[in-house]
């Protein structure tokens, strides 16, 4: 789970923060401030993962403020200004939200922030993932996976060569066990692992005579990523 502090000199914006956090099942909002030098000594003692971090402050400014910070730290700059994007992103933020900003843009944000902290964390020795299903532990190696289908509170792993496997978890629970970035997720019901993917047309991934559909909302990150490829 991903620890993280907000501070913001304004106390309805750390309220937005929390709530929106409260929401999101892998972040860990740790604590609030509005004030720099209380958020700042607490990052020399307790360092986090992610900071939700304001620009436009009284005593300092954002900029300024993660220009200094005593650990590497994520961080997810929130303004009202849009001016402060570009520096932003020259310090390398994870994202640069504009407020007001709704529940579906923080949740876009966080999970870049998500899949960059998996990609720092992972063991790259570890090969395969056990998942609980039929009273069994089952071990599934990520190579064999074609992809993984939500049906609410139940995810189907369709296996190469093996028989589908359904267990009582969700999407998002899943996607924190598997390896960034060789698995994304490209619809509200379906994550792929990019190496499987034989062809995409018209936004229908091919992957074993199957077709997944591209969703609106995973469109952008989907197409980046296999771009990169």
């Amino acid at each position: 789970m991903i620890k993280a502090i907000a501070l913001d000199d304004e106390p309805p914006a750390l309220d937005i923060l929390q709530s929106f956090c409260d929401k999101i099942e892998y972040v860990d909002l740790q604590k609030t401030f509005t004030k720099s030098e209380e958020a700042f000594k607490y990052l020399k003692k307790y360092p986090v993962d992610l900071l939700f971090l304001d620009i436009n402050m009284p005593s300092i400014s954002g900029i300024d403020f993660f220009k200094n910070l005593p650990h590497k730290t994520m961080v997810i700059f929130t303004t009202a200004y849009s001016e402060y994007a570009v520096e932003g992103f020259t310090l390398s933020a994870t994202d640069y939200i504009l407020k007001p900003f709704s529940f579906s843009r923080f949740q876009q944000a966080v999970e870049k922030a998500f899949s960059q902290w998996k990609l720092q964390n992972q063991d790259p020795e570890q090969l395969y993932l056990f998942i609980r299903a039929d009273y069994s532990l089952i071990k599934i190696l990520f190579s064999d996976i074609l992809y993984i289908e939500g049906l609410d509170d139940y995810v189907k792993i369709h296996i190469q060569n093996q028989k589908t496997i359904v267990a009582r978890m969700t999407l998002k629970a899943i996607l924190q066990k598997l390896p960034v970035p060789e698995f994304i997720r490209v619809h509200r019901s379906f994550i792929v692992p990019i190496s499987k993917i034989e062809k995409v047309r018209n936004k229908i991934i091919y992957i074993n005579q199957e077709e997944i559909p591209v969703s609106a909302s995973y469109e952008s990150a989907f197409f980046a990523a296999i771009h990169k490829e």
